[in-house]
């Protein structure tokens, strides 16, 4: 059977059927709803004209040239994380001593005693020595004394025993250089003249004015305070 006769007897059988057919596009085309015309197994009827060039997805999707890839999808911009705070300056921690000068000297001397030097030698071990490494490490000795005199001769007892205090603190390794003093006599007194009433001396007076007979350590290092 030629092909002629083929497409003959190919186009008088889908008439029969109630198909207005017609080659399209080298597949069979149902006139009504344009659509390709299958088979039961689902093929598309091709014409004696179809072409790999007629190849579509629907029915030829193995024939179909590969589609072009996707664009990748562009990268996600991650930002930078902002910079970290430059942290503070460390604030210098001051540690603050405060002897009895009762403890350190006898009443109105200036000679350290033996119980004083035990005081200086557990904050020197303690506190004192393990800052004053620090360029920056200062210490601080301030004398103090009660009301009971005139005002030179506490200024001066209080210098000198801010000075008995720094003279056995070098003496015990701390540089001199670091150590400063200041007698402030009795003009910055911690009990109030309502607390220690009376001007004539008495055991009960000196006993009430012990608190303002002192020696006060102020260290400045470099340890940060949080």
């Amino acid at each position: 059977m030629t092909n002629k006769l083929i497409k003959s007897v190919l186009a008088a059988s889908l008439a029969m059927a109630g198909f207005a057919a017609q080659a399209h596009d080298g597949y069979t085309v149902d006139q009504q709803t344009n659509a390709v015309v299958k088979n039961s197994y689902s093929e598309c009827w091709r014409t004696g004209f179809w072409t790999k060039e007629n190849a579509f997805e629907e029915c030829d999707a193995n024939l179909m040239p590969p589609k072009p890839a996707a664009a990748p999808a562009p990268a996600p911009v991650v930002e930078a994380p902002a910079p970290a705070p430059a942290p503070a300056p460390a604030k210098p921690k001051i540690e603050h001593f405060s002897l009895q000068a009762d403890v350190l000297f006898a009443f109105n001397g200036d000679k350290l005693s033996d119980d004083g030097k035990k005081a200086l030698d557990q904050i020197t071990a303690d506190a004192l020595a393990e800052h004053v490494k620090s360029i920056e490490g200062t210490i601080n000795v301030e004398g103090h004394t009660d009301r009971i005199g005139s005002d030179k001769y506490n200024k001066a007892l209080s210098e000198r025993r801010a000075g008995a205090v720094k003279e056995y603190l070098v003496s015990k390794g701390l540089p001199a250089d670091k150590i400063t003093t200041e007698g402030y006599g009795k003009t910055k007194p911690v009990t109030k003249p309502e607390d220690c009433k009376g001007k004539k001396v008495t055991k009960k007076l000196k006993e009430c004015l012990q608190p303002d007979r002192r020696v006060e350590i102020d260290l400045k290092g470099t340890k940060a305070v949080k």
